[in-house]
């Protein structure tokens, strides 16, 4: 069994693996589709996207959401992730014209 110092360098691609499986999953029941891998893959690529939009502030949460999210570990983290995600989802169903 590793011990938290071996795993510890690790910790934050673990972190993001697993946000992205909960926006994956997140993002496909509520727009439909996906599998356990295709959801892995979108959620984080929604991830990144959803950050890049957060940090040009195009996505901007209001302060009652975040006011919830923040109670939860990880949960605003996860709810940019799925936003991320649908749009992700959206673009690749429109370029390969699944609308």
């Amino acid at each position: 069994m590793p011990t938290w110092e071996q795993i510890q360098p690790y910790w934050p691609f673990i972190v993001m693996g697993v946000n992205g499986l909960i926006a994956g999953w997140l993002a496909g029941l509520l727009i439909g589709g996906g599998g356990l891998i295709r959801n892995l893959i979108v959620g984080i690529i929604g991830a990144f996207v959803g950050g890049a939009l957060v940090r040009m502030e195009l996505l901007q949460l209001p302060v009652a959401v975040t006011n919830i999210t923040n109670a939860i570990p990880y949960g605003t983290q996860i709810l940019i992730s799925t936003i991320g995600a649908i749009i992700v989802i959206l673009i690749a169903r429109f370029l390969g014209g699944r609308a």
